[in-house]
């Protein structure tokens, strides 16, 4: 005979936890919660890391308007349009520490000379534990056009003295964000080096300073939009200016 269970009532749960096993799961959610917590505040801790921006170039008065200092001239124009005090001198750099929108940067210029630009940049990425992809470094480049601007996430030193004392002091990794600043090639048989020291023109002058205004907004759409869409702006910048 079948007996049916609707309308029956129970006096009691079909089981009971002991005292040690609520214990056991009260400790288990515990550790699941405190782990999610600890991840929650190293990727939180990860994602507060700032940017460093670093503009290579020659320190001194006598290299102060050269080619070959354009990388310290961006990092200038990006200090004054965001308000950042270059004052400090620190990790054998002009250094400085501020906000572009809500993401932490550091600004520097080695003072090392740029032979041994690697010296200063090398010991800010070690002192605040900067990833590599958070580490953009801007130099003059002989192989791009005058006045011309290329974003690149990687890639090797191009045979520029500077990229490549940073990139031996990073051990030989080239993982890293650089901004290139075309200065031209030198006019006839002229060599490089005695080029890359000479100062601009007013003509050229006048150019390059728009060519730093695109810079401060390549940069600014980089903290906050991402990599792609600061490479899109800086290419489209490029491709407009050719047709126009």
């Amino acid at each position: 005979m079948k007996i049916p269970f609707h309308g029956c009532r129970f006096s009691r749960p079909f089981f009971s936890l002991s005292s040690s096993s609520r214990n056991r799961i009260m400790t288990i959610q515990s550790s699941s919660s405190t782990a999610s917590i600890s991840t929650e505040s190293k990727e939180k801790k990860k994602e507060n890391l700032p940017w460093l921006i670093v503009g290579l170039g020659n320190p001194g008065k006598k290299y102060a308007a050269t080619r070959h200092n354009v990388g310290f001239e961006m990092v200038d124009a990006i200090a004054e349009a965001e308000g950042i005090s270059m004052n400090t001198v620190s990790f054998k750099a002009l250094f400085g520490k501020g906000l572009i929108g809500d993401v932490p940067v550091i600004l520097a210029k080695p003072q090392t000379f740029m032979n041994s630009s690697g010296e200063s940049v090398g010991a800010i990425v070690s002192y605040y534990k900067i990833p590599l992809k958070q580490v953009l470094v801007i130099f003059d480049d002989l192989d791009l056009p005058f006045a011309k601007l290329r974003l690149l996430p990687k890639g090797g030193h191009g045979g520029h003295n500077g990229m490549k004392s940073v990139i031996n002091h990073f051990k030989g990794n080239t993982g890293f964000p650089r901004l290139r600043i075309g200065i031209g090639r030198p006019p006839g048989k002229m060599d490089p080096v005695a080029f890359v020291l000479r100062t601009f023109t007013k003509q050229e002058r006048e150019e390059l300073s728009f060519t730093l205004q695109d810079g401060i907004e390549a940069l600014r759409i980089l903290l906050l939009e991402g990599f792609d869409k600061s490479a899109t702006f800086v290419n489209s910048a490029k491709k407009m200016e050719q047709t126009g």
